[in-house]
């Protein structure tokens, strides 16, 4: 998700659906919203299944139980030449799952064990209550990653967090230092403030601004389940970028349908989501804040595309903020916002090349 404005367009029709949706579930859809929406946790985990067909690494798939009898969706990639290397955790962003790093998985299993999971209230894993406050909400996601870590025997890992995995894995890193050997963030969200005026060259007109504040309660994905069955063609219609971001292993709608399932669920972590932010997809906790609680042997390494619309300033900003510390700042060319999937080859290597001084 972008730190700036989403563009008019998007930001409308979304914000349209998301208000529709809120006033009609309140009254009657929660009785017939499951057969409204071509969708099951079946029907999910069989798409997530498709996209992992081409994976030609082992591995193995397994829920992992946390604390209020919650669990979370793990896939784990090992073999016996790497199992004492520290692992690699990878932790997507907002409205993903694991099966998003099909391109990756295999190059970066092979140096390291690597884990992937669901984060809580995502994918495959369980989707609780959240908490409305936004520190509660960001505490119930880093507790849920350490509940993790310790059920894995994992004594120590090299964090990996895209977008809302980023400002995530920086999180559990200020909280849990002595089980953190790298953090790995890509394109990550959350960390500057929302400025106090807008840019000059990119002014939000004022009629935006208000359907903004008129339809801040709303979740952001709300108009897909509003739809019901039309949603996986627009899923198809509207993010036909993914067909071509995995061009390279799927030539039907595999990618669509997976996303589709992934966020017609019930919006768990959508809401949480939803919670930590402030209008226009700004952080109410902004990370940039606490950047000097991190310790300052932990070594950071951001990665950015180069067509993204994330501002990559941040990056430049934790550099100058940790003077005595490791920050390695990488664009990859040709790559927007899911570097990891618009040049996989150059992003895989990258990565490894970063992770190379943890043991």
């Amino acid at each position: 998700m972008a730190e700036q404005a989403v563009t008019v367009s998007t930001g409308v029709v979304s914000s349209l659906w998301s208000y529709v949706d809120k006033t009609i579930q309140w009254c009657w859809i929660p009785g017939w919203l499951p057969s409204w929406c071509p969708s099951s946790q079946s029907q999910l985990k069989a798409a997530e299944d498709m996209m992992l067909r081409c994976v030609d690494s082992s591995f193995t798939k397994k829920y992992v139980p946390i604390s209020s009898d919650n669990l979370l969706w793990t896939l784990t990639l090992s073999n016996v030449r790497v199992k004492e290397k520290t692992p690699l955790v990878l932790l997507h962003g907002f409205g993903a799952g694991v099966g998003l790093w099909a391109q990756n998985l295999d190059a970066l299993s092979q140096c390291r064990p690597v884990f992937a999971l669901d984060l809580l209230g995502f994918g495959q894993s369980s989707r609780p209550r959240f908490s409305s406050d936004t520190k509660e909400v960001e505490d119930q996601f880093v507790e849920s990653i350490e509940q993790w870590r310790a059920k894995m025997g994992l004594e120590s890992m090299i964090l990996l967090g895209h977008n809302l995995g980023g400002y995530l894995a920086v999180s559990y890193s200020i909280k849990y230092p002595g089980r953190i050997k790298q953090i790995v963030l890509v394109e990550p969200w959350g960390f500057p403030e929302r400025p106090d005026t807008e840019e000059s060259d990119r002014p939000i007109p004022v009629w935006i601004k208000a359907l903004g504040a008129m339809f801040s309660p709303f979740n952001p994905l709300a108009g897909l389940r509003l739809v019901g069955p039309l949603g996986p063609t627009l899923v198809q219609t509207l993010r036909p970028d993914f067909k071509k971001k995995f061009s390279s292993m799927f030539s039907d709608n595999t990618v669509s349908e997976y996303i589709y399932h992934l966020n017609v669920q019930t919006p768990s972590g959508e809401t949480a989501f939803k919670n930590m932010t402030i209008p226009y997809g700004w952080a109410k906790r902004p990370m940039l804040q606490r950047m000097d609680q991190l310790q300052p042997q932990i070594p950071i390494t951001i990665i950015y595309g180069s067509r993204s619309s994330v501002d990559s300033n941040s990056g430049s900003t934790i550099k100058k903020m940790r003077p005595h510390s490791h920050v390695e700042i990488i664009t990859i060319r040709g790559a927007g916002h899911y570097v990891y999937a618009d040049q996989p080859q150059d992003f895989n290597h990258r990565v490894l090349q970063a992770c190379e001084k943890v043991a």
